[in-house]
């Protein structure tokens, strides 16, 4: 029993070095923002507001007041408060003909994990002061710009993120890479439509391991392969919409449907094949006044497998919103896996808009 040694970090490093190619930088798959969460992340035509910069940075152009700065946090627990996922954003005013810029900083990490490399003393004997602990994060840093153009009919506007990703699990691994979105919206009369190309250039992260000697002969000696430095790719993904909108008096409603094209080969998703997958989302937005939100969204449709066979399974999504002046705060209540699971978690974001005095 001393030669099996329980080591979570290289579980970790073992799953993403099997999975480096398809989920790479998974955690950019996230929706950012309680709104969008709520509405199963189905806002690549709506968005129009600082978290643009995330979810469509052509929505940055399409902010109504071009005086008004946006600054903006996100706090997220995932897996029963395993996983915590922040943002921070601003998105400054218009300048130069309503052109945009904005800059975000995300966390998704998993903080508090055991480190038992050096559990064992030469004997065989345990010793707990030897348990350290670590988090494995993942950090997206971003620079976005976004402008109209000059369409005959409607409203199009163009937008961009490079965005700068750093990597760690612990002492162990580190990785850097760098990646660009490009996203465009249009709007005419009561439609939006939204595209977003994720990665379009591909991603590159290039990762370097360290161990020391002492743990390099523990991984070797339970049996265990020692990963070596490598690159990883995240190959580019398309994201189409489409949202419609309309008002009465004092009552508002938009609708809107997303399809997410993953081009890494088979997914569990709606429509799989060889090559491409892709996963569709749908939410609702209701409001009163533009004062009062309530929102619905369906997204993560899977197919599953249990004694009686295979089953569709999606997520709920489920959030209200609340604007006070030039303050909005967001609450979003999901299910990450299914019902069954119980994985629920809860979002909460906030908006602060601040009026350039003229």
């Amino acid at each position: 029993m001393h030669r099996i040694k329980i080591v979570f970090v290289f579980l970790v490093l073992s799953t993403m070095l099997v999975q480096a190619q398809k989920y790479s930088n998974e955690f950019l798959t996230l929706p950012v923002g309680a709104r969008a969460q709520s509405m199963g992340g189905a806002t690549i035509s709506s968005a129009a507001d600082v978290y643009s910069a995330f979810i469509n940075p052509a929505g940055l152009a399409a902010i109504e007041d071009s005086n008004v700065t946006q600054l903006a946090a996100m706090h997220a627990e995932w897996f029963a408060g395993v996983g915590k996922y922040d943002y921070l954003g601003i998105a400054l005013p218009s300048f130069n003909g309503a052109r945009r810029m904005a800059f975000s900083v995300m966390r998704f990490g998993i903080d508090g994990i055991p480190n038992t490399l050096n559990l064992y003393n030469a004997d065989g004997t345990f010793n707990y002061d030897n348990i350290s602990s670590f988090s494995a994060a993942d950090y997206a840093f971003l620079v976005s710009y976004a402008q109209p153009l000059q369409v005959s009919k409607g409203n199009l506007f163009l937008g961009s993120s490079a965005k700068v990703i750093f990597r760690e699990i612990g002492p162990f691994a580190k990785a850097y890479g760098f990646g660009l979105d490009l996203g465009l919206q249009y709007k005419v009369n009561a439609w939006q439509f939204g595209l977003m190309v994720k990665d379009i250039t591909s991603t590159f992260n290039a990762w370097r391991f360290s161990f020391t000697n002492a743990e390099r002969e523990n991984l070797l000696s339970s049996g265990n392969v020692i990963p070596e430095n490598s690159i990883e790719i995240t190959k580019p993904s398309l994201i189409v919409g489409a949202a419609w909108s309309d008002r009465w008096k004092d009552y508002g409603l938009l609708a809107e449907i997303n399809a997410v094209f993953q081009g890494d080969g088979q997914r569990n998703a709606l429509w799989s094949g060889k090559t491409f997958s892709m996963s569709p989302a749908l939410g609702l937005e209701f409001d009163y006044k533009k004062f009062v939100f309530l929102r619905l969204g369906i997204s993560n449709v899977q197919q599953e497998v249990d004694l009686d066979g295979n089953y569709w399974s999606i997520q709920p999504n489920v959030g209200l919103g609340l604007r006070i002046l030039s303050f909005t705060i967001n609450y979003a209540f999901t299910d990450i896996g299914d019902i069954s699971n119980q994985s629920y978690s809860h979002v909460i974001s906030l908006r602060l808009d601040l009026k350039k005095k003229k």
